[in-house]
């Protein structure tokens, strides 16, 4: 039975949910499968990085003492002691009075402390192939330092380089690879289970007859849980009857669900039987929030899996996810951030509220250097059309009865979001 019947407020909801989720167990993956996974541990760097001095131009290697004094009508001549490639193992020590020509990427040989690029020397820059020149004219200086890398420039030996619960996107991996991390530990991967309730609902490749409607709540849901990089488990429809909602909940706790989600019948109609299903088989909490839209939101367990029954309205399914859903689904993959990228923008128009928080589905411009708001279309629960028009959900505090124009408020960015610039 619900021990929680009164309305809560989005933060507190929010929060007593999160106390339910800790991250899953970590594994060992290779490299080249961590992309988008959340670091389970602190990672070091096992050696500088560069760990050897090297060029950063294609060019010579010189003394930078001893081209002080190069210039386009004075040119420094030098004789060439050495030709370096990238790859070839530490070359030996540059001859006092010599340059050793020098690819990118190659080792500075001992001695010197600069590379003069191969544009201020009379050599051609299409050299590949060209024999070891017997001198070169040098027309510039090259200070101390040009145009190398040092030894640990990048990174230092010990240094944390990878903390735990970062997301491992491609500068990441790239250092990692660098570093030669060939296998990675990372949080397991929260596999979450969704299903949709209804009589009315019938499969996308289904024809409707009359009064039917096509499924639309667990492909979004689905495709939301995707985007938050874990794996949706989709389990079709379940009937407004008992015995088929107890047996999506059956199927997902066989399918090795880490949370499962429904849509839909959790509010106070008599054919909502999602909350006596889940009573049956674990325990729940129905909390009503003070929020705009989506106030039905059941919480709760089966077999000490939680449970997330969002509401049936395909907009309010998608922004209680947004709100509560995914911030638990960054939790179990190790994310220690959930919220949202959000900015400040200003109001366009005024717009009528309740008083609950809400989500206001927005598009979101910059203009001269600030953002500007403004709703997407209608603001109905079942309109998903404005949410695709979106870019951002604007969220009106509690207790505000009316937005008006000039105001600024805070906007959640979308997944994708792209802010236009408009000169208006």
């Amino acid at each position: 039975m619900s021990d929680l019947p009164q309305l809560l407020s989005v933060a507190a909801a929010r929060d007593r949910i999160l106390e339910h989720f800790q991250p899953l167990e970590a594994e060992e993956l290779p490299l080249s499968h961590c992309a988008g996974r959340v670091l389970a541990r602190d990672l070091a760097a096992p050696h500088d990085l560069p760990p050897f001095g090297n060029s950063s131009m294609d060019g010579y290697a010189v003394r930078a003492a001893e081209v002080s004094a190069a210039a386009t009508d004075r040119p420094v001549a030098l004789p060439v002691s050495g030709d370096i490639p990238a790859g070839g193992g530490l070359p030996p020590a540059l001859a006092i009075g010599t340059a050793a020509r020098i690819m990118t990427g190659a080792p500075l040989p001992p001695g010197a402390d600069a590379v003069v690029p191969v544009e201020d020397t009379d050599e051609s820059r299409d050299r590949a192939g060209r024999p070891l020149p017997a001198r070169v004219a040098i027309f510039r200086p090259a200070a101390g330092g040009a145009n190398v890398r040092p030894v640990g420039q990048d990174v230092r030996a010990g240094e944390i380089v990878a903390p735990a619960s970062t997301v491992l996107g491609p500068a990441s991996i790239g250092v990692l690879a660098a570093l030669g991390y060939s296998v990675l530990p990372v949080f397991r991967r929260p596999r979450v289970a969704v299903f949709s309730t209804g009589d009315e609902l019938r499969a996308i490749e289904e024809p409707l007859e009359p009064g039917q409607i096509h499924d639309s709540n667990s492909h979004a849901l689905a495709a939301a849980v995707a985007a938050c990089g874990a794996e949706a488990v989709r389990l079709g429809v379940a009937r407004d009857q008992l015995e088929s909602v107890r047996g999506r909940l059956a199927e997902a706790r066989a399918a090795g669900a880490q949370l499962i989600l429904s849509s839909a019948g959790v509010s106070v109609g008599a054919y909502d039987v999602v909350k006596a299903a889940v009573e049956a088989e674990g325990g729940l909490r129905f909390w009503r929030v003070r929020m705009r839209p989506g106030k039905p939101l059941a919480f709760g367990h089966v077999g000490g899996v939680p449970f997330f029954g969002l509401p049936g309205n395909p907009v309010s399914a998608l922004i209680t996810f947004e709100v509560f859903v995914r911030p638990a689904i960054l939790k179990l993959a190790g994310r220690r951030a959930w919220g949202r990228l959000a900015l400040q923008a200003e109001l366009l128009e005024s717009l009528p509220s309740d008083g609950r928080e809400t989500y206001m589905r927005v598009i979101v411009e910059e203009r001269a250097g600030r953002y500007v708001a403004r709703a997407a279309g209608d603001q109905g629960s079942a309109v998903m059309s404005t949410l695709v028009r979106a870019n951002g959900l604007l969220v009106l505090p509690e207790g505000l009865t009316e937005a008006r124009a000039g105001q600024q408020f805070s906007v959640w960015l979308l997944d994708g979001a792209e802010i236009a610039a408009s000169a208006v």
